[in-house]
């Protein structure tokens, strides 16, 4: 029974955080996107996915250091308390949110697999490594029904290149976007998106589209260093987008043009305006930022940790009443 009330309690504490954490995100995540406009779109595109991600690590971490040490530690284990019908439900509501989490990645991973299988039957390889001594990655040549350009993959990921995409690019055109999808598969954007399947939440489907769309805009960024590059890119992005695929890309893929016309409009106008000072190193202060304060937030819970342990336990004993 000590057991099963344990189990009980740190679900109930893990579903109860994760519902106020995810709240608050939901309520608050303009405001940071819109002050991370007009920093590099790589630290807003990382910004956003952290905001996302939040609330689950965050009620992972409350419940792995404080609600299972305060019970393991100070519930006694001579005790027949019953487990009041709260708990109870609160926990299944755990078990659920988990377990859909686990069903939608499964099932997301399960669709990508056949997708690309199904793409694989009529391919040819284009060549390997291209445009990244960094990352081998193979680019394959089909002729079936796909996106114009799209990574697929997650432990091997892989681009696929339709031959009309190939037919209309000019060779700069095609390094340009080869280039953009390399970028992804090094911020490995495709496991970010089975991430996120894994804590999905009603209601986070706009912040999930804007990180999408901010990744979009840090690979062109990355995959440009001129503005000849750039404007080879913003054709490509143009040619792309008026080829209309039979078909959308899946979930854990990125094609080169999957968004809306207006977030493609904004990339070819950033492209088209591109400047060298738009390459800024924000993203070192913003590592340095995000250091400090876990050394400063590690630190308070050092100092702070017996009495919120003692606080925590005060709490599930009135939860679970």
């Amino acid at each position: 029974m000590f057991a099963v009330r344990g189990v009980a309690v740190s679900l109930s504490i893990f579903v109860l955080f994760y519902s106020v954490f995810s709240l608050l995100v939901r309520a608050m995540w303009r405001r940071t996107a819109l002050r991370s406009q007009q920093n590099w779109q790589r630290t807003c595109a990382d910004l956003l996915f952290g905001l996302r991600i939040l609330p689950f690590v965050m009620a992972f971490g409350v419940t792995l250091i404080w609600a299972v040490p305060s019970f393991l530690l100070l519930e006694p284990r001579s005790g027949s308390e019953p487990l009041g019908g709260m708990p109870l439900f609160l926990s299944l509501c755990g078990i659920a949110v988990m377990l859909l989490g686990i069903w939608n990645a499964a099932a997301a991973w399960m669709r990508a697999w056949r997708m690309t299988s199904r793409w694989s039957q009529e391919s040819s390889i284009v060549v390997l490594n291209p445009g990244n001594r960094e990352t081998s990655v193979a680019v394959l040549r089909s002729s079936g029904a796909l996106p114009p350009l799209t990574t697929a993959g997650i432990l091997r990921p892989t681009v696929w290149l339709s031959r009309a995409a190939e037919f209309v690019l000019t060779e700069r055109e095609l390094a340009s976007a080869l280039r953009h999808e390399m970028v992804h598969v090094r911020r490995r954007d495709n496991l970010r998106k089975l991430m996120l399947r894994l804590v999905a939440f009603p209601g986070m489907a706009e912040l999930e589209t804007a990180w999408s769309e901010a990744t979009e805009m840090a690979a062109d960024e990355a995959a440009v260093s001129n503005v000849s590059e750039a404007l080879d890119l913003a054709a490509a992005v143009i040619k792309l987008s008026r080829m209309a695929s039979p078909q959308p890309p899946g979930e854990l893929t990125t094609a080169l043009v999957h968004s809306p016309a207006k977030s493609v409009n904004a990339r070819v106008e950033r492209l088209i305006s591109w400047k060298e000072r738009s390459r800024n190193p924000a993203s070192a202060y913003f590592t340095g930022y995000s250091l400090c304060a876990v050394a400063a937030a590690l630190a308070a819970l050092a100092i702070s940790y017996h009495p919120l342990l003692l606080g925590m336990h005060a709490a599930t004993e009135w939860l679970v009443r």
